[in-house]
């Protein structure tokens, strides 16, 4: 019973040591200026071919940030600006920027 408590345990704080950080991920999104494409709120794009990310799911958005960094790669994305921005962060900055993205009010539409 011990044995398992302990393994509980560290299971426990490995999982708060890599939990993402909301308020990095602002940060993060601010200084690599995200909102100059996604919009002030994330929610209403320059572009309409861009991606709305406000309360878009967090394990989506850091596949997405993971593939852009990858680029032409296998399961890359090939995107010149994205491949720019993404190329000085983490493992650790696209999980709290997408964490950040994540925890914003959303405009998708989920039914009719």
């Amino acid at each position: 019973m011990k044995k398992f408590v302990f393994t509980l345990l560290a299971c426990a704080v490995s999982f708060a040591a890599s939990a993402a950080d909301v308020s990095k991920g602002e940060t993060l999104a601010k200084k690599y200026n995200c909102a100059s494409c996604h919009g002030a709120d994330y929610n209403k794009p320059i572009d309409p071919t861009y991606p709305k990310l406000a309360g878009q799911h967090a394990d989506y958005l850091a596949h997405a940030l993971r593939a852009y960094k990858r680029g032409n790669a296998a399961n890359g994305r090939s995107n010149p600006i994205m491949a720019g921005q993404v190329q000085p962060l983490s493992n650790k900055d696209m999980e709290d920027i997408s964490a950040y993205l994540a925890s914003l009010p959303s405009q998708f539409v989920v039914s009719k």
